[in-house]
């Protein structure tokens, strides 16, 4: 780690006035020496710091990532005059999977937008482009490189929520330059009440888990007791969609975000993408848009979110997002917190009881303050093990149709074609069609992790891989689900219209036209009794099967 030291050292001079642009200025000795230097770092932060400038001390360079875009951070509630915020697309970041370019794209055209907001706010920003950064390999080389020329005394960035990222961070040497890591407020749990997996403290189950936040939170709670004296209203989230349904489903809120620039920023730096090329983003980039999109859902959405989320069709208009928030992004990013989401919901829905019932809120509230902080803590309790988990020692391809929704299987052929077309799917799609299929067929997980990682916009390793891993393909063995989530067609055909269109035929399990997920589902069974067999949730279907 470097370390702070005395006045003697290399400095670099920042001022200005408020709210406007500052400038640096090197000793003259360092100012010749940098005048002769090609580098696309050197050049790019003289463009940016400028050389109108009134003498200052640049105490600090502070790190923001992609997903950190959380202006109500404790960094952003007052200036600093020589505190400089660097905000960086790295090649790394962006081919470390071959990711769907509406992702980038997103997360990009949102990282340009919070540099824009910080500067508004009087802040001084240095935002590298891919232009700029284009000889810097990964972040690591970017921080030794610009800190070895601006010579701040301290460095300060944010944990990261990823490991790959947070190991890189650790082994950082700056010389004399002092290393400081803070972490944000974003998630319930602070990475330092995470407990150890192996402690008595930390629920088993998602469900525990999920019934002491209530309780901590004090979050749809009567007194010491659930408000309507259940806590889990799953068995209502579970519905097919009806006539009357249909006709309620709302357009979704989709915005008009231009990243033509972008686009031809990651093409001219060679970056590989996959997926359908849209000149707007629909998704939301800013603060004030993820408030418009939480408050969109309230509206028009969560009085049928709770029952039927887990609904799927491949006929009505809307079907992609149905009652769906489609919040992930935002939150994934941190242009919004759960806690504000949550209040936002929770007040829509006191004020109008009579017309929202309570399965409707609980089934939204378990998303965000039950799976995604539990999803969380099992990423961080087993990194970076979890990664390698294959309880189920499966090896097999992913199939090409994943890459293109080329299939005559009607359901995944709907919800790949509309990842790739949208760069999102809801979580049923993604469980119980892609998921369910990939995990039927005996796919790597390896396989199956970079693909979810790579095509949806919302995809942010701790909350995909124990998400894919863990409970969509069991890799680890009953760490983050229960059972492993799978089935025959039987429960597509429950819980949508897919099966009404397809060329197979959802009732048949031997015949050459039946459906795939039948002979695949009770093969699975088969293939795996030895490890399954002793699972209580898989007790019926292993009855079912010796009376085969």
């Amino acid at each position: 780690m470097g370390r702070h030291v005395g006045s003697d050292r290399p400095r670099v001079f920042l001022g200005g006035e408020s709210g406007k642009s500052v400038g640096s200025q090197l000793n003259t000795a360092h100012s010749d020496a940098v005048a002769n230097d090609k580098c696309l770092i050197r050049k790019s932060l003289k463009r940016h710091l400028g050389k109108n400038y009134e003498v200052k001390r640049l105490q600090c360079v502070r790190l923001i990532l992609g997903d950190q875009l959380d202006i109500k951070h404790r960094w952003f509630t007052s200036c600093h005059e020589g505190t400089v915020y660097m905000i960086a697309e790295v090649k790394e970041e962006v081919t470390y999977v071959k990711h769907h370019i509406q992702k980038s794209c997103a997360f990009l055209a949102a990282m340009a937008d919070f540099a824009d907001k910080l500067k508004k706010d009087g802040h001084t920003v240095i935002y590298l482009d891919l232009d700029d950064t284009a000889d810097m390999p990964n972040f690591t080389s970017l921080i030794k490189k610009v800190c070895n020329y601006l010579k701040p005394d301290t460095f300060e960035y944010q944990a990261p929520d990823e490991y790959r990222l947070q190991a890189a961070f650790n082994t950082l040497n700056l010389g004399l330059t002092r290393i400081s890591v803070c972490h944000d407020n974003h998630f319930f749990v602070d990475r330092g009440e995470i407990p150890s997996s192996e402690s008595d403290s930390m629920p088993k189950t998602m469900e525990t888990f999920y019934r002491r936040m209530r309780k901590k939170e004090n979050i749809l709670m009567e007194n010491d007791k659930p408000l309507g004296d259940r806590w889990n209203y799953d068995i209502n989230n579970r519905q097919k969609l009806t006539k009357q349904a249909e006709k309620k489903i709302p357009p979704p809120l989709n915005f008009s975000n231009n990243v033509k620039n972008v686009i031809t920023r990651l093409k001219r730096n060679n970056i590989e993408t996959m997926g359908v090329e849209k000149v707007n983003v629909d998704l939301p980039i800013n603060r004030e848009q993820a408030i418009q999109l939480v408050s969109y859902f309230c509206q028009h959405s969560l009085p049928y979110f709770g029952t039927f989320q887990d609904a799927m069709t491949s006929t009505m208009p809307h079907r992609e997002t149905l009652f769906h928030s489609r919040l992930s992004f935002a939150l994934n990013t941190k242009l919004i917190s759960p806690r504000e989401v949550i209040k936002a919901v929770l007040k829509y829905y006191h004020e109008r009881k009579k017309s929202i019932s309570l399965s409707q809120i609980e089934g939204f509230v378990r998303q965000i303050l039950g799976w995604r902080e539990f999803t969380r803590i099992i990423y961080w309790q087993h990194m970076p093990d979890y990664k390698k988990q294959n309880f189920l020692d499966l090896h097999g391809p992913l199939p090409k149709f994943y890459w293109t929704g080329k299939t005559k299987m009607k359901c995944i052929s709907e919800a790949v074609t509309q990842s790739l077309d949208q760069a999102y799917a809801h979580h049923i799609q993604r469980l119980m069609i892609t998921g369910n299929f990939a995990l039927l067929a005996g796919v790597n997980p390896d396989l199956v992790d970079d693909w979810y990682l790579s095509i949806y916009s919302d995809a942010v390793e701790w909350a995909q891989l124990p998400n894919t891993r863990g409970m969509s393909q069991y890799a680890d063995g009953g760490i983050m689900a229960t059972k492993p989530y799978i089935s025959s067609g039987n429960y597509v055909n429950k819980m949508g219209d897919y099966c009404k269109n397809c060329f197979y035929n959802v009732k048949e399990k031997t015949t050459p036209n039946s459906c795939p997920f039948n002979s695949l589902y009770w093969s699975f069974l088969v293939k795996h009794q030895d490890k399954l067999h002793k699972n209580q949730r898989l007790s019926i279907p292993y009855k079912n099967l010796a009376n085969m």
